[in-house]
């Protein structure tokens, strides 16, 4: 699977060099009516109400019927009056509300709008400028690696060095690190988190919560003073029950975030974006999605299949099938770094093995410069046609 790091990255997007042949490229279509067509919609693509008329036309006219929007990108809010800062590129809108505008205007045309919410992951290898960024407030929260735990131990967490030191680790090893993250052991973390996705659903009609970065960096994290107090137990003589403990943390936290959805919007879909393998998910990523599953804290499961590779794309896929068993699958597609071909014989396999919908990473990429005009249609055109 592709790092998330590339996910983000916009220099990463690779250009079709090929014009889609819409006859001869188009997929054939399964349970049309009940099949989930999204795209992810990064935060950029939310600045501004002309931008996502933009988007939501092009994607309705494009065949898609889902909207993925990406609200809480890094501990901010693309939307008014939230527990988290506006971003730097709203700042000349105070009265601009992106997620208000996307619904108003994507229900409009028929489309359902998840807000997609990066959860543990609240800040790149550069921490936003203002002092209200909760990596600022509470530097205590995140989560630390085991190389550098030691050393953080000895340092006060509100001097400047604690946060400073974490920085540097993570950009460091930025091609493993997307950034910092907030630890899911840390009972006040998992409140401000909780606290962040209960205002979003009490004020928003959203057809959905999508959950994003519902994981440990790796099994490295978290060494924080917090979480191994809360342990209480020598990491080094149980390390099999360290890692029970930290998986099972994470668990609590989709509990607390499912249920505040659900009393605000019981008919809210809860989605979670995971690794496609559940064993390397619970093994790197401490993100037991089976048990999700199993204890009914998911809606539907979203693998994010990213190869390149199409026999890899399919073998992932019908894993990922297997495991959720009777529970919806969207398959995820990293579109952003495929050929157009290579899209749709993915979208293909995933019907193939009968998922419940597609969801392509990313509308941004899709329409970038870097793709030739009106590629997003001839996208949708080859995917879904005939419309519905």
């Amino acid at each position: 699977m592709v790092s998330s790091v590339a996910r983000w990255a916009p220099g990463l997007v690779v250009a079709s060099a090929v014009t889609l042949a819409v006859t001869a490229l188009a997929v054939p279509r399964l349970h049309a009516r009940d099949e989930v067509r999204a795209l992810w919609v990064v935060r950029t693509s939310l600045t501004s109400p002309q931008a996502i008329d933009d988007m939501v036309t092009a994607a309705q006219q494009s065949g898609f019927n889902t909207l993925l929007v990406q609200v809480r990108g890094r501990g901010d809010a693309y939307f008014l009056n939230g527990v988290e800062p506006r971003p730097a590129s709203l700042s000349s809108q105070p009265a601009f509300d992106p997620l208000a505008v996307t619904i108003t205007k994507g229900h409009a045309r028929g489309l359902a709008v998840h807000a997609w919410i990066n959860v543990n992951l609240v800040a790149g290898t550069d921490v936003p400028a203002t002092r209200g960024h909760i990596a600022y407030r509470h530097p205590e929260w995140l989560m630390v690696p085991r190389q550098i735990a030691d050393d953080l131990a000895a340092l006060d967490p509100a001097g400047p060095e604690y946060l400073g030191r974490l920085t540097r680790f993570a950009r460091a090893r930025s091609a493993e690190i997307e950034g910092l993250y907030l630890s899911p052991a840390t009972p006040a973390a998992v409140e401000y988190t909780t606290s962040v996705v209960r205002d979003i659903v009490q004020r928003y009609a959203v057809d959905g919560v999508h959950f994003d970065y519902l994981r440990y960096p790796s099994d490295d994290f978290d060494y924080s003073r917090e979480t191994l107090r809360a342990f209480g137990q020598s990491v080094t003589r149980f390390p099999d029950r360290f890692r029970r403990f930290r998986a099972d943390r994470l668990t609590a936290l989709l509990t607390q975030l499912r249920k505040a959805v659900k009393i605000a919007r019981p008919a809210a879909a809860v989605s979670v974006a995971v690794a496609p393998d559940p064993v390397e998910a619970s093994a790197e990523r401490l993100q037991d999605w089976s048990a999700w599953l199993n204890q009914g804290l998911m809606d539907v499961v979203c693998p994010t299949a990213y190869t390149t590779d199409a026999a890899a794309f399919a073998s992932q896929i019908a894993a990922a099938q297997s495991a959720a068993g009777q529970h919806p699958i969207w398959a995820g597609i990293g579109a952003y770094h495929l050929s157009s071909e290579q899209t749709l014989d993915n979208i293909q396999a995933a019907r193939r093995i009968g998922v419940g919908g597609i969801i392509l990473f990313s509308y941004d990429s899709l329409i970038a410069p870097t793709r030739a005009s009106g590629y997003l249609s001839q996208l949708g055109k080859a995917a879904f046609s005939p419309q519905f």
